[in-house]
């Protein structure tokens, strides 16, 4: 393995892949194009959802589903500090005010009885809604989630960014597949290269509520449209066109909202078609890679928790509680080998602290902080680059 670098994730283009985006680029779109349309059909039936939209990426989905349901100033939104800071970002696009819960340090998730509790000792109508994490690919029970936002009367925002192709059982033994918009208002997912679909940049939204869903539409685009939900505006009319008979003239469009040009282009589009052709096999290598550093690694003394083998783990990221995280982190780049920290608690960021949050708010995820470590996984790490890594790290605490 000497000189060899074994990144924490990486994304795999085929020839395929690369054949499809040609293609792509010599047709006579390379925007607003058809493949934007096919992608979005494709990920919705992969998903089980009735509606999907396609834009820039994963943080332009967040934003735009806030926009959807309506943050407006002041209005308080839950999440978990254990994410990439667009989970929560996205509340304070809108001016809303971020409320963090802390995490089970079993599953690494937002902990619904610190939700619970913190619902409880506020009035009802205190929030407005809860943006739950499906981190490392570990689905969130959203079943459960829904019936606490139903007696709250909250809205779901599932970001499930890590998690395409992953699932979680409901109360009656069904496989219930992130983003299938059954028990959360929205769903987005993230399409950056070390995702599970890459499109370079991209990501998108799922749901089942058609209103929202048209909403989407017109926000990724500026607010406009030129669909069938135009208003009858005179400027329609501009021309001499006879009100009575309602006729738009071709070129004629309404900015309804203030909206953001947060469109993926036609060839990106078509490189997710692609990727998303083989999504189940890389799932699979996920797992399986997943399954052998369990076995590796899971009576090792220097252990402190683990991501393990899990029931519908999409496996984005195995993540590693060890002692010493640091000297462990700096031992691997020494061989070549980039592990990543998922993540540095968001309630601790700058920004954050500056908003009044502080140390000891949130002691799951901070406890977790100290120790986490993300292993490669992607699905072209060999088994010899794989036991390499942990050979490495059973090597570093055997020379403490």
């Amino acid at each position: 393995m000497e000189n060899k670098i074994i990144p924490y994730g990486r994304q795999h283009i085929t020839e395929e892949d690369i054949q499809t985006v040609i293609e792509a680029l010599k047709s006579d779109y390379l925007t607003q194009g058809p493949k934007i349309a096919e992608f979005e059909s494709n990920f919705a039936k992969y998903v089980g959802s009735k509606y999907a939209v396609a834009v820039t990426n994963g943080t332009a989905a967040l934003h735009l589903c806030a926009m959807a349901l309506d943050i407006k100033e002041g209005d308080k939104v839950i999440t978990t500090p254990i994410t990439f800071a667009a989970s929560a970002n996205c509340v304070r696009y809108c001016g809303g005010e971020v409320v963090f819960c802390d995490i089970d340090p079993k599953t690494y998730l937002l902990d619904i009885d610190s939700v619970r509790n913190l619902l409880q000792a506020s009035p009802k109508g205190t929030y407005k809604g809860i943006i739950p994490v499906d981190f490392a690919g570990r689905s969130v029970n959203l079943q459960d989630f829904r019936a606490l936002a139903d007696e709250y009367n909250l809205w779901i925002i599932e970001d499930a960014c890590h998690s395409p192709g992953g699932y979680f059982i409901d109360e009656i033994g069904n496989k219930q597949l992130c983003g299938n918009g059954k028990w959360a208002d929205v769903s987005v997912f993230s399409f950056h290269p070390v995702k599970h679909i890459a499109c370079g940049e991209g990501g998108m939204i799922t749901t089942n509520n058609e209103e929202i869903y048209k909403q989407l539409l017109r926000l990724r685009s500026h607010g406009i449209t030129k669909g069938d939900d135009r208003y009858n505006n005179t400027l329609a009319f501009a021309n001499g066109g006879n009100e009575e008979a309602i006729v738009y003239p071709g070129w004629y469009m309404e900015m309804q909202t203030l909206g953001f040009n947060y469109r993926i282009t036609d060839f990106q589009a078509a490189l997710g078609n692609s990727q998303l052709n083989r999504a189940d096999e890389g799932l699979e290598r996920r797992r399986e890679i997943a399954q052998t550093y369990d076995v590796a690694l899971k009576t090792k003394p220097y252990v402190k928790g683990q991501s393990g083998t899990v029931d519908g783990h999409a496996y984005h990221l195995y993540v590693l509680e060890v002692a010493d995280r640091l000297g462990l982190y700096n031992y691997l780049r020494e061989q070549n080998i980039f592990s990543q920290i998922h993540y540095i608690p968001c309630h601790l960021m700058p920004y954050y602290r500056d908003l009044g949050w502080n140390e000891g708010d949130m002691p799951h995820a901070e406890n977790y902080y100290k120790y986490c470590l993300s292993l490669p996984m992607y699905p072209t790490l060999t088994e010899e680059e794989q036991k390499f890594v942990i050979d490495t790290i059973d090597s570093f605490y055997k020379s403490r």
